[in-house]
């Protein structure tokens, strides 16, 4: 196997990793006014992403940096086609971060209000837009022989793409909701169980059909597997819900990201980026990639640095690994001195 087909299988990985991580946060976000009925049952379900929603994003970020290092003609024609996309979502990030960290500097309602809208919006948009961006990856879109973006804005709003936000959106609400019946207590943990059966509901209600048109746009017959493997992991999360087994019921729907995912990237390869003008104007892992050299030099720095990232990040949901309830937040006055922070918790 060649250098560019190990680094897009691993550009692969570090996109599941972050989709099954990040996804998770987005769903809390999303689902934040479903749990949070009170002002601590807010802070409730913000402090179980509390510690690890930042660390969660450096998926995201060495995930770019490795597209553009790697295959630098795939990130230059995907981020000037999907520039406002992309964009959108730089911004949604950026106020999400601000949100989480803003909220409970004033002791005041309607500026906790003003913030708690900003998590909703800045974690249900990046959510759908993840979604329209790889489903046009995946569908292809219009690229000239120099392998420049000659479409616009609407080129990307099309149905299938549209079908993949509403797919990656829904997912991650489901995603969200088991995490959170996973790692509260209470009411918060009682109504997250609820908006199980609804998230769940509509992620295999549009889930199942982006799968299925995918499979028959592309044509790939072997994604069929993880694509049966997602909706697998779909129903299982319902399931195990219903029985009580959060845990496993969590590692359900991380499956089915990962099947969704492969599914995605399966579809793809060998192309980074087709082009609906002309198949032969496409970019693949070959015409896309960096000279031998630089991947070589890549995968000597994936190798030493790779477990040093996983390793702190298990570590991190281990310290914070415990279920957390309204015990465990401090009462709300304007500004605070740091109250002590245990293990579960932050103090936001």
């Amino acid at each position: 196997m060649a250098l560019a087909d190990i680094w897009f299988l691993l550009i692969a990985v570090l996109w599941t990793g972050y989709f099954v991580l990040e996804g998770f946060d987005f769903g809390v976000g999303v689902l934040l006014p479903v749990v949070g009925r009170t002002e601590t049952d807010r802070r409730v379900a913000i402090n179980t992403i509390g510690p690890v929603w930042d660390g969660n994003e450096v998926w995201l970020l060495v995930a770019g940096g490795a597209t553009f290092a790697a295959f630098p003609e795939w990130y230059a024609s995907l981020f000037s086609g999907f520039y406002l996309a992309l964009l959108l979502i730089l911004v949604a990030l950026i106020v999400r971060g601000v949100a989480f960290e803003f909220r409970g500097k004033i002791d005041s309602v309607r500026w906790r209000r003003n913030w708690d809208v900003a998590i909703v919006v800045s974690s249900g948009l990046p959510a759908l837009l993840w979604g329209v961006a790889f489903a046009n990856i995946v569908h292809g879109v219009p690229l000239d022989a120099e392998h420049e973006f000659t479409g616009s804005l609407l080129t990307l709003l099309n149905p299938y793409a549209l079908l993949g936000g509403l797919a990656t959106l829904a997912l991650f609400t489901f995603h969200g909701a088991m995490f959170l019946a996973l790692k509260t207590t209470g009411e918060v943990r009682q109504l997250a169980r609820a908006a199980v059966a609804y998230a769940g509901t509509a992620a295999v209600a549009i889930g199942g059909p982006f799968l299925g048109w995918t499979l028959l746009d592309k044509g790939v017959v072997w994604t069929a597997v993880p694509a049966a493997i997602a909706a697998a992991g779909l129903l299982a999360g319902l399931v195990l819900t219903l029985r009580g087994r959060d845990g496993w019921a969590f590692v359900s729907t991380a499956v089915a990201i990962v099947g969704v995912t492969a599914t995605l990237f399966g579809s793809l390869y060998p192309y980074v980026l087709p082009s609906t003008t002309d198949p032969a104007f496409g970019l693949t892992t070959v015409n896309a990639a960096s000279t031998p050299y630089t991947l070589a030099i890549m995968t000597w720095v994936a190798v030493i640095m790779t477990p040093v990232v996983l390793a702190y990040q298990a570590w991190t949901f281990w310290v914070f690994r415990r279920r957390i309830g309204r015990a465990d937040i401090p009462p709300a006055t304007g500004l605070p001195a740091a109250p002590q922070i245990t293990p579960g918790t932050t103090t936001r």
